[in-house]
C-alpha cells in the first residue's frame, strides 16, 4: 500500500489542477482591475499610462503587490508539483484498484485519511502565505534601510563634543565680566540624533542650543499670540534686592549713567541686539568667536583627538570636526529661546538662501518632535518606525516636499492607527499609508502644523497656552494660494511614487 505523501491519486490531483487554475484566474482578475485603475488615472493624467504610471498605480495600494507575490509564488509551487508526482499517478491508480476490488473497506479508510491529510496541508499552506506576508515585508525593510546602532554611536560622541565645548565657552563668558546670554544645555534634534537620517554616512547633526537672559536682563516675545516667526524683546530687570550669586553688579535701572560706564560692562542692549530685539546674527558672530578661542582648550578635554573648523554661518554656528579615524561630521548648533517651561522654543534657524530680518527668530518645535517620536517609538514592536522615515526621506530628495512635511505626516499618522501595526510585518502597509496621507493633503491643500490647536498630543509633551489655543496652522497654504505650485507638487507626488516603488522592488 502507498503510503501518503509518497504518491497523489487522481482525486487529489484533480483538486491540485482546480487550485492552480483558481489562482490563474484570480490573479488575472487582479490585473483586470489594475488595467481599470490605471484606465481611470487616464482621465486625469495622461502620462499614467507609462510603465512608470503602471509601476506607481501598482505601488499606490500595497496589497495588490503582496498578493500578487503570493498567487504568483503560489501557482508556480502547484504546477511544478502537478508535473513532478503527475508521472506516479498511473501507478497509482492501478495498484488502488487491485487493493479495491480485494479489500474495499480498507480503500474507503485509506480515501479517508488521504482527504484528511490534504486538507491538513491546505491550512498548512494558508499558514506559510501568512508567513510569507510577513517575511516579504520584513526582507523588504531589512534591505532598504539600515541599523540605528551606528548613527546612535556617532551621535553620543558629537553631543558629548559640543558638550564640552559648552561648558568651555561658558567658563570663557563669565571670565569676560559682560553680560552676554548664558549658555544652557545642548539638546540633539533631527534625523541624525533620532536615529532615522537618510545620509548614514554623512548626516549633518543638529544641536539646539539653550540661551538664558544673563543676570538683569528678560526675554520675551513681542506682545501677541505665538507665531511662526517672531521677534524676542530683551527688558532690563531691578536687581536692587537680587542676591549677587557671583560678583556685586551694578542695577541697569536705577544705577547713573556715568557709574555704569565707568564700573560695569555694557547691557546685552548694547552688544547683541538691534534697538531692543535680540539680533541672530551678532549673536551667531559672538558664538562663532568663542568657539574659536577655546577649540583647542576642548580638543584637551577629550581622549580622542580631532580637528575642529568653524564654518560660516550667519544664523548659527557650523562646526566641521574630523576624527582620528578619518572620518568628517558637520555640525551645525543653532540658538534657541525656550518658551517658558514648554518644549517649544523660538530658534535662529533659517535657510541661508532666502533674506529674514536679522531680529527674527522661528518657531521650533524640534524639540516636541523628538520627544513625541521616541514615546511612539517605545510603543511599537521594533524600529519600523524609523526605517519608514528613511526610507521615505531617502526618496524625497530633489523634490519640493521637505523631510519636515513628511515628519508631519507620519506624526499624525501615529495618533491615528494602531501603535501595535508599526512593525516590519507591515512595513509596506506603513508606506502606503504615509503616500496615501500625502496625496489627500495635496488634494485638499491642507496639511495641519502637529502641534498647533492638535488635542491628540501626549500628555507628555509642554506647549504654551497660547500654542494649545492656536488655530490649526496650514503648512500647503502656498499650495492654495499658487496653482501653479500646486499642480507642480502633484507632478512632484508622481514621481515620488515611482522613486520609492523602484527603491524597494528593484
Amino acid at each position: 500500500m502507498p503510503m501518503v505523501g509518497d504518491e497523489l491519486d487522481e482525486a487529489t490531483c484533480d483538486r491540485m489542477q482546480q487550485c492552480s487554475e483558481m489562482l490563474t484566474k484570480e490573479m488575472a482578475r487582479m490585473l483586470q482591475e489594475l488595467q481599470q485603475q490605471v484606465e481611470e488615472q487616464k482621465i486625469t493624467e495622461q502620462n499614467y499610462l507609462t510603465w512608470s504610471g503602471l509601476l506607481s498605480a501598482a505601488s499606490w495600494n500595497w496589497k495588490f503587490w503582496v498578493t500578487a507575490g503570493f498567487l504568483l509564488l503560489m501557482i508556480v509551487g502547484l504546477s511544478c508539483c502537478f508535473s513532478k508526482r503527475s508521472p506516479k499517478v498511473g501507478s497509482s491508480i492501478s495498484s488502488e484498484e487491485e487493493e479495491y476490488s480485494e479489500e474495499e473497506e480498507d480503500s474507503e479508510e485509506e480515501e479517508d485519511s488521504e482527504e484528511e491529510e490534504y486538507n491538513e496541508e491546505e491550512e498548512d499552506s494558508e499558514e506559510e502565505d501568512a508567513a510569507d506576508a510577513a517575511d516579504l515585508d520584513t526582507y523588504i525593510a531589512m534591505r532598504n534601510t539600515w541599523s540605528p546602532s551606528k548613527l546612535w554611536e556617532w551621535s553620543e560622541w558629537v553631543y558629548a563634543v559640543v558638550k564640552n565645548l559648552l561648558f568651555t565657552c561658558q567658563q570663557s563668558n563669565d571670565l569676560l565680566k559682560g553680560f552676554f546670554p548664558e549658555l544652557g544645555s545642548a539638546m540633539g534634534v533631527g534625523g541624525a540624533f533620532d536615529c532615522w537620517s537618510p545620509q548614514e554616512d554623512e548626516p549633518v547633526y543638529h544641536l539646539l542650543v539653550r540661551l538664558k537672559p544673563p543676570r538683569g536682563h528678560t526675554f520675551c516675545l513681542e506682545p501677541g499670540t505665538v507665531a511662526n516667526k517672531s521677534r524676542i524683546c530683551v527688558e532690563l530687570e531691578c536687581t536692587c534686592t537680587a542676591q549677587p550669586r557671583v560678583r556685586p553688579m551694578l542695577c541697569f535701572l536705577h544705577s547713573s549713567k556715568e557709574q555704569l560706564r565707568n564700573k560695569q560692562k555694557p547691557s546685552l542692549l548694547h552688544t547683541l541686539c538691534t534697538g531692543s530685539y535680540l539680533d541672530v546674527q551678532k549673536t551667531a558672530r559672538w558664538f562663532q568667536d568663542l568657539v574659536r578661542e577655546n577649540k583647542a582648550i576642548v580638543r584637551m578635554l577629550r581622549v580622542r583627538y580631532f580637528l575642529l573648523t568653524v564654518l560660516p554661518s550667519r544664523r548659527s554656528c557650523k562646526v566641521e570636526i574630523e576624527h582620528i579615524s578619518g572620518k568628517t561630521m558637520l555640525i551645525e548648533m543653532i540658538f534657541g529661546v525656550q518658551l517658558g517651561d514648554s518644549d517649544i522654543f523660538m530658534s535662529s534657524q533659517g535657510r541661508e538662501d532666502i533674506f529674514s530680518p536679522s531680529t527674527m527668530w522661528t518657531l521650533s518645535c524640534a524639540r516636541a518632535e523628538g520627544k513625541f517620536l521616541w514615546l511612539m517609538l517605545d510603543q511599537t514592536p521594533d524600529y519600523s518606525l524609523l526605517s519608514c522615515l528613511q526610507v521615505c526621506t531617502r526618496v524625497l530628495v530633489g523634490t519640493g516636499f521637505s523631510s519636515y512635511t513628511l515628519k508631519t505626516v507620519v506624526m499624525h499618522l501615529l495618533t491615528t492607527t494602531p501603535l501595535s501595526g508599526w512593525c516590519r510585518t507591515h512595513f509596506l502597509l506603513r508606506l502606503g499609508d504615509i503616500m496615501r496621507y500625502l496625496h489627500r493633503c495635496l488634494e485638499e491643500k491642507r496639511l495641519n502644523h502637529f502641534f498647533f490647536g492638535n488635542e491628540k498630543i501626549p500628555k507628555e509633551i509642554v506647549l504654551p497656552p497660547a500654542l494649545e489655543r492656536a488655530e490649526p496652522f496650514n503648512l500647503f497654504q502656498h499650495l492654495a494660494q499658487d496653482p501653479a505650485a500646486h499642480e507642480q507638487a502633484m507632478r512632484e507626488f508622481q514621481e515620488l511614487q515611482h522613486r520609492l516603488t523602484t527603491q524597494l522592488f528593484f
